[in-house]
């Protein structure tokens, strides 16, 4: 994972395959894929609440949004880029 400060954004980039399928298949429940993309607040947030009240929902939410974003139509590279916790692509 590579990390760049452009002006006021932060630039986050990492490898498509890592993220989908260990970052939110296998511990997206505990907020890993929010805390990779930069989001440190929501990443606690899912990890001690937010997966619990919502029954995993959020969880697979997120893994479904991953996939469409790493494996989408227009995403030919290897890896991922979040600009400010957001995907850039």
């Amino acid at each position: 994972m590579d990390t760049v400060y452009d002006s006021n954004a932060k630039i986050n980039t990492v490898n498509k395959h890592v993220f989908v399928w260990i970052c939110n298949f296998l511990v997206g429940g505990l907020g890993v894929d929010r805390f990779i993309r930069g989001q440190i607040g929501l990443g606690l947030f899912k990890l001690f609440i937010g997966s619990w009240i919502t029954l995993g929902i959020w969880p697979f939410v997120d893994f479904v949004i991953a996939l469409v974003k790493a494996y989408g139509s227009n995403n030919h590279s290897n890896e991922l880029t979040f600009i400010n916790g957001r995907y850039a692509n």
